[in-house]
């Protein structure tokens, strides 16, 4: 099942959600493509600078240099920064998976025990004079079984609205409340 959500930006991201049975599922958000016309003006910008200052130096090294950095800019951009999708499985008794994919399809991969999910929360931040949301697991302490020894946060890249962290949120405590049920 896939909605659409705004970020906080306002830009469009999709939800989508798995039901792989009662205790796993998998929330997925993608995150809009980088646009071609974005592309095209840095491009043609960076190339316009460096083909002036050719013009007033005559030296060939200034246009290739441009060319090589653009390429090689882009490249690093795509391969270090920008995100296509974000995702979360949660498995009950298992744990909680979090991948994070790349516009290169570069992958990250970051997994965490059930044993030690305290919680997973929604929880508030003031930047930039706003109040934003974010989903983050509570990771238990193990000297203080009753204190917090990480806050680990997801989809820190797509950054959605409190409307799709809640139905995220909501469906994580269903399945976290039915592991705590059965143990």
């Amino acid at each position: 099942m896939a909605s659409t959500f705004k970020d906080l930006s306002g830009r469009c991201i999709t939800l989508e959600q798995r039901h792989h049975s009662p205790l796993c599922r998998e929330f997925t958000i993608l995150s809009p493509k980088m646009s071609l016309r974005s592309v095209l003006g840095c491009t043609a910008a960076i190339w316009l600078v460096a083909y002036a200052i050719f013009n007033r130096t005559q030296n060939t090294l200034v246009l290739s240099a441009s060319i090589v950095l653009t390429l090689v800019g882009m490249m690093l951009h795509l391969h270090l920064f920008k995100i296509d999708q974000e995702s979360m499985l949660i498995i009950g008794s298992i744990g909680v998976q979090m991948n994070t994919v790349y516009a290169s399809g570069r992958e990250s991969v970051r997994f965490i025990e059930m044993r030690k999910v305290k919680d997973i929360v929604i929880n508030e931040a003031i930047y930039m004079q706003k109040v934003i949301y974010y989903l983050c697991i509570l990771l238990i302490d193990p000297g203080n079984p009753r204190g917090v020894s990480e806050v680990v946060p997801v989809f820190q890249s797509a950054k959605p609205r409190l409307d799709c962290l809640s139905q995220v949120y909501r469906s994580c405590q269903e399945i976290l409340q039915q592991t705590q049920e059965e143990q």
